[in-house]
């Protein structure tokens, strides 16, 4: 009895890992209708069409705050818009920007998705959570939320690239946003912190193997839309898209807990190729 009187409980880490939040992201899916935009005069389509793509040529130009152009496939629409913005002010200019122009009368909105690029960091608030609670500190006190600001400082200048990305200059990109499982019996939520974070580090695991052939952004959306991540995959060969994917489903963050939405699949074009769109040709990435 005096041993057991003399343990002592085990500590509790925090549930929530810290994250690295970025630029803000917007998918944009619109059908075009086509029927409409047939019946315009060839100098009235050329018009709009010369305006339009001045206004694109500028916002693909941008490093730090792009837009990308995507011909989509099959019926969730027939082309998407993506944009990264520092700000959330400037996803909604860009939009703005859209809505206002002559071409968005021949646009019907299919869906959007709002989104921040998000980079977990499972490894690194398991470890700082477990030396901070091993000195005696409690989560939300001046110490703590001081000690847990630096190491996020420090993670922030590392992964700074990340953070702020170009839009990958690929000719495919596969998006589709996901969730983690909150079921009765299974329930990501539910895990503990050291629990995720290990089969977080084998799900990425599986990723590092296609290093090269693809470029992977994930992207937070909880409270910002109705999914919890937004997933980008950019790649020149599409079937990697498959691939990955599929391994994926075999690990045990995904095999049990994770949940897929609809997947969108888009061609990327420059902007001077969007009348190649219209003509009801498939643009090139020249």
């Amino acid at each position: 009895m005096a041993n057991e009187k003399s343990k002592s409980p085990a500590v509790a880490l925090p549930a929530a890992p810290l994250t690295l939040d970025g630029s803000f992201i917007l998918h944009q899916m619109f059908r075009v209708r086509w029927s409409a935009w047939r019946a315009l005069a060839d100098s009235d389509q050329k018009h709009i069409l010369d305006r339009t793509v001045a206004r694109f040529a500028a916002l693909e130009q941008s490093k730090d705050e792009p837009t990308a152009l995507f011909s989509l496939l099959g019926h969730k629409g027939d082309l998407m818009i993506l944009h990264f913005r520092r700000t959330l002010d400037g996803l909604n200019q860009a939009e703005l920007q859209i809505a206002h122009s002559r071409l968005h009368e021949f646009l019907e909105p299919t869906t959007s998705y709002l989104s921040v690029i998000e980079l977990g960091l499972y490894e690194a608030s398991v470890k700082l959570y477990a030396e901070l609670t091993a000195k005696g500190l409690q989560p939300g006190t001046g110490e703590w939320n001081r000690e847990v600001e630096a190491e996020l400082a420090k993670q922030r200048n590392a992964a700074a690239p990340r953070l702020w990305p170009e839009i990958p200059q690929r000719r495919y990109l596969c998006f589709y946003p996901m969730n983690k499982y909150r079921g009765e019996s299974k329930n990501w939520y539910s895990e503990p912190i050291a629990e995720r974070q290990r089969m977080m580090r084998e799900h990425g695991m599986i990723g590092r193997h296609y290093a090269g052939r693809v470029t992977q952004i994930i992207s937070g959306s909880i409270g910002f839309d109705d999914w919890e991540w937004g997933v980008d995959l950019f790649a020149d060969d599409p079937l990697v898209f498959k691939k990955l994917v599929y391994e994926m489903r075999f690990d045990e963050a995904s095999a049990v807990y994770g949940l897929f939405g609809a997947f969108f699949v888009g061609l990327r074009f420059p902007a001077a190729q969007l009348g190649t769109l219209f003509e009801g040709k498939t643009p090139s990435f020249a």
